[in-house]
């Protein structure tokens, strides 16, 4: 049950970035101080907790009376480490790319139907799994992609609220953060699995880190802004978006299963939905929850299949810090 807990946890702390984001924009803070301070804060937790993975780890040996004197002066990392710390650094941009596309599309359509925009990964990746093993999609898969495209229509508000509503670059945005969303999924098990999750976490939010000051240099850091009211949303993104859900997910993952851990992230959706409602006042409708429901379901029928002896595809992977 506790890791159950872990990856619900984990999912949760996902549901709340897109209130506090736009929460942020109404203070008038910009995209690139809003990512950049969460990646920040996530750096500086992310190597806290390498710190201290490694003195328990020291603490340890010296325990078991294995710690030396020759391994008081560790010695450089080999080439072969640093190679692999560079692909996790590498591995760690489209994540960003995730949610920098994410909290773009916040500026033109409200959080709900953003949410429901990068949800649309579930058959994204479904798809694309299937392209890639060049086989024709089974029925089940289609009447899963089916369900959650009718659950999105219903969630959105497109059959309530017209299309006229809607603006379409905000739109765009959601859609594209949900391709980038997939292909990370896709890609990111694949980058040194083999490495401690602490580590491996702290490498990628590095990365993702460097990649934004890239774009937005991070004058944040000295124009007074973390004084007047950026630091406390920093925070907030920084431990619920880059920190706390990569280690909850590591803890929970290996024990559950992916399928399951599926099923459980899913619980992000409504945790967004109903933070718009509660926090941010936007209107949602009994049809619309009635589609998130739906949404929820689609979500939750690759495993239910998988159960019944039936083989579907599915991208549920270990999440990172993807926003």
């Amino acid at each position: 049950m506790k890791y159950k807990l872990s990856v619900l946890l984990g999912a949760v702390c996902y549901g709340v970035l897109s209130t506090i984001v736009t929460m942020a924009y109404g203070k008038g803070f910009m995209l690139g101080e809003i990512v950049g301070s969460q990646l920040t804060v996530g750096f500086v937790l992310a190597w806290s907790l390498v710190v201290l993975t490694k003195w328990k780890e020291r603490r340890s040996k010296e325990r078991s009376g294995l710690a030396s004197a020759a391994a008081a002066a560790a010695p450089a990392a080999p080439k072969s480490e640093w190679r692999q710390r560079m692909i996790l650094m590498a591995a760690g941009v489209p994540s960003v790319v995730t949610g920098l596309l994410y909290y773009e599309s916040l500026k033109f359509i409200p959080n709900s139907l953003a949410i429901l925009l990068l949800f649309q990964f579930t058959w994204m990746g479904v798809l694309i799994h299937t392209i890639g093993q060049r086989r024709r999609p089974s029925g089940i898969v289609l009447f899963t992609l089916f369900v959650l495209l009718g659950g999105t229509l219903l969630a959105a508000g497109i059959l309530d609220q017209g299309l006229a509503k809607f603006n379409w670059i905000g739109v765009i945005f959601g859609l594209a953060s949900a391709i980038s969303y997939t292909l990370f999924m896709l890609l990111s098990g694949k980058a040194v699995p083999s490495m401690h999750p602490t580590y491996r976490s702290a490498w990628m939010i590095t990365g993702g880190m460097l990649f934004v000051f890239v774009l937005f240099p991070p004058v944040f850091l000295f124009n007074g802004a973390l004084l007047e009211g950026l630091l406390p949303f920093g925070l907030m993104l920084g431990l619920f978006g880059a920190f706390l859900p990569p280690v909850l997910y590591a803890i929970g993952v290996p024990h559950i299963g992916e399928g399951l851990t599926g099923i459980l992230g899913a619980a992000e959706l409504p945790v967004a939905v109903l933070l718009s409602a509660v926090v941010l006042h936007e209107h949602i409708s009994a049809l619309q929850w009635i589609g998130v429901s739906i949404v929820l379901l689609g979500v939750a029928l690759p495993e239910l299949f998988k159960r019944r002896g039936d083989s579907v595809p599915t991208i549920s992977k270990t999440r990172h810090s993807r926003k």
